[in-house]
Parts: structure tokens; sequence; C-alpha cells
């Protein structure tokens, strides 16, 4: 009966761990891929839209990107969204597309990127524990109902813990400290 909540809560933290991987995607190592502007947003004829929906996006060199927008008049508003972005990489514009040219990370750019990849981290927390209040929440109305013994509540509540301690303690810090060797290391 409980075992339909915890498939759900277990679903959605897989969410939340792959939106952290995504996030953490955008932050910059010693080489240029295409993930470091894919979400940057742009507004585009009064819409909000990322670099990868206004333009292709290729890596030449392992220091340089480039990013050809499909519709010429889509360069000044990359432009200004690249600037106006946390990558710290002025864009030069090379008449029809934008070239990005990545300079060597310092060791102290490396540790303010270990501080974003925390908070990212810490976020990615957050929304685990609010899985864990919902579903913990969920199981009490069960048992204030009937419809889920005592017994089953406190086994239904440590299937959490452990569900919890398995992204916190496992999935989420691998690829945290995946994503870290990256920094300091390229």
């Amino acid at each position: 009966m409980y075992q339909d909540i915890l498939k759900e809560m277990k679903l959605k933290m897989e969410k939340t761990a792959e939106h952290f991987k995504s996030e953490i995607a955008s932050l910059r190592t010693g080489r240029a891929t295409p993930s470091l502007v894919d979400n940057i947003k742009v507004n585009y004829y009064g819409q909000i839209m990322t670099v990868n929906q206004v333009a292709s996006i290729s890596a030449p060199q392992s220091n340089t990107l480039i990013i050809q927008p499909w519709d010429k008049n889509a360069i000044e508003p990359l432009q200004k969204a690249i600037m106006e972005s946390q990558l710290g990489i002025s864009p030069v514009v090379d008449k029809d597309m934008i070239r990005l040219v990545l300079p060597a990370l310092s060791q102290e750019r490396r540790e303010a990127l270990i501080k974003v990849l925390d908070q990212k981290m810490e976020e990615a927390k957050v929304s685990i524990r609010k899985e864990r209040e919902d579903s913990l929440k969920h199981f009490q109305a069960m048992k204030e109902d009937g419809e889920l013994r005592e017994d089953d509540f406190f086994k239904a509540k440590d299937e959490v813990q452990k569900i919890i301690d398995e992204f916190n303690n496992v999935k989420l810090k691998n690829i945290r400290d995946q994503k870290e060797k990256e920094i300091l290391t390229s």
C-alpha cells in the first residue's frame, strides 16, 4: 500500500538528481563544452529562450566555443545574455557568429566554482528533504485514517530514511565529487 508512495518519491528524487546533474553541467571546467552556455536565457523578440533554442553551439578547440544563431538578428541578444551570465567570459562577435575563448582557470576561480557546486548540491538536498516531508505527511494521514497500521507506518518511515540516505550520501555525492574532480583537474 505505502509502496506506491515510496516509488513515487523515489521517482521524484531521481528527477531531482538529474536536474542537479544538468545544473552543474554548466559549471565551467577547463574544457569548452556546449553545456556551458546551453541554458543561458536569451530575450529574443520578447520571449525568453535558451541559447540552444536560438543557435547551434560547437567546440572546435578545447578552449573555444562557437555560437552560430539561426537568425542573424539574434547575435545582439545572445551577446548580451552571455555578458550578463555568470560565465565571466566576454563574447567576441565575428560576422554571423559569436566566439567564446575560455581563459585558463585560476585557483581562485576553481574555489569559487566549488562553492557554486556546493550551493547547487544544497538546493538538491533541500528538494529531496521536501519529498521526504511530503511522503511522511502522506503516511501520517494514512495512519490517522486507519489505512496504515502503526507497524507499517514505522516500517515506511525507515524505508524513506534509507532512500534519503542513498540519494544524499551516494547518488548526489558521487555526482558532486565527479564534478569537483573535473573542476580541480581540468
